[in-house]
């Protein structure tokens, strides 16, 4: 995935913005981003605070381990019943 140019507390920094009134247009030609990119922002950190977004990093990225660790188990699983279900 690409990393973006932006921290979250810059996002919501520009998200700010234009709560206080700022056009969306001119907003996304001060800041060098696109009309898509800003409207993805305001629906994912839309009325959140800094705070908020560093506790939302935090549990994305534990949900990805256990993801991994369950695909793993699942691995794991398949792989002995598949050996137990052999005649030797």
């Amino acid at each position: 995935m690409k990393r973006s140019r932006f921290s979250e507390e810059q996002i919501i920094c520009i998200l700010k913005e234009h709560q206080a009134g700022l056009g969306a247009k001119e907003l996304c030609r001060k800041h060098g981003i696109s009309d898509a990119t800003f409207y993805k922002w305001r629906s994912k950190y839309g009325g959140m605070e800094v705070s908020d977004a560093r506790r939302l990093k935090t549990l994305e990225s534990e949900n990805a381990k256990l993801k991994k660790m369950l695909a793993e188990q699942m691995m794991d699983v398949a792989t002995l019943k598949e050996m137990l279900g052999k005649n030797f």
